[in-house]
């Protein structure tokens, strides 16, 4: 019975395998749906990350700008790579500059010299043309690394150290009043209110020396408490804090005041940025 059960077992799979063998055949005997297309060298795609893939023609200003832009990439490069030395002179350690500093290094300045080559003729090089067009003095640190292919701090700090943080600083005061001035307008509750402007006066610190926002900062020191004192008289009640109109009023006046101040970028508020202001409005 067992050698009976044993021997239908086999039959079973010999026939599946035949069945299996007959459909291969017949595979390998028909026509192909789709032929595979044959692999011509003409067609390589070349991977271009650091060029676009059109050529570009860019006006003078177009140059400046760029040249500003590569020149605030080297900049931010050298710094780190001086930070780096520096401590590991304080570790007692010296690995000496990294390659990858050297790469992007070469990378940028070799950006600069394709950059330079949509000037008129003749094509100056790229010493002469930092120090006519004022990059040289923006960008001391980027002059030094040209001349001597090694990242070297300098003494005097470059006008460019201070620019992005002073530019953030405007935009963080600009959108913190705005953001202020649309809270007490339009939400139903003014619970964060006192944080919002204790976070402003921070802001206003920053700027010290500035006549138009001190004042500003000195009416806030006048109202916060009152501010606080408004807020406080909703707590432990179901009901959403909200200013009196008159405070309303007062906010809705100080957040229009540094708007408008901040948009218009009187001197005393720019001098930090006038280099380059100057640069960007010679061209």
């Amino acid at each position: 019975m067992l050698c009976s059960l044993h021997t239908s077992q086999l039959l079973e799979e010999s026939s599946l395998c035949l069945v299996d063998y007959v459909r291969m055949a017949a595979v390998s005997q028909s026509q192909p749906l789709r032929q595979p297309c044959l692999y011509h060298s003409h067609s390589k795609v070349v991977i271009n990350v650091k060029k676009p893939l059109w050529p570009v023609h860019m006006s003078c200003k177009q140059v400046a700008l760029e040249m500003f832009s590569l020149c605030s990439q080297l900049d931010v490069v050298i710094r780190g790579e001086v930070q780096q030395l520096q401590e590991q002179v304080a570790d007692d350690i010296s690995f000496g500059e990294s390659d990858i500093f050297h790469t992007l290094g070469s990378e940028i300045l070799e950006s600069m010299k394709e950059c330079l080559t949509h000037l008129p003729e003749p094509t100056p090089c790229l010493e002469d043309y930092l120090d006519t067009s004022g990059l040289s003095l923006l960008f001391p640190r980027v002059e030094v690394y040209i001349i001597h292919e090694r990242p070297i701090d300098i003494l005097e700090r470059p006008p460019m150290d201070d620019y992005f943080a002073h530019i953030g600083k405007l935009n963080q005061l600009l959108v913190l009043s705005q953001q202020l001035e649309d809270d007490v307008k339009h939400l139903g509750s003014h619970k964060y209110v006192a944080h919002q402007l204790s976070v402003l006066y921070k802001v206003l610190s920053y700027f010290n020396g500035c006549l138009y926002l001190d004042v500003l900062k000195r009416d806030i020191e006048t109202n916060f408490k009152s501010v606080k004192t408004a807020l406080s008289t909703f707590d432990g009640t179901r009901q959403e804090p909200l200013l009196p109109a008159y405070l309303q009023t007062w906010l809705l006046g100080l957040t229009q005041t540094i708007i408008t101040t901040v948009s218009l970028l009187p001197e005393e508020l720019t001098s930090e940025i006038m280099p380059v202001l100057a640069y960007s409005l010679s061209y």
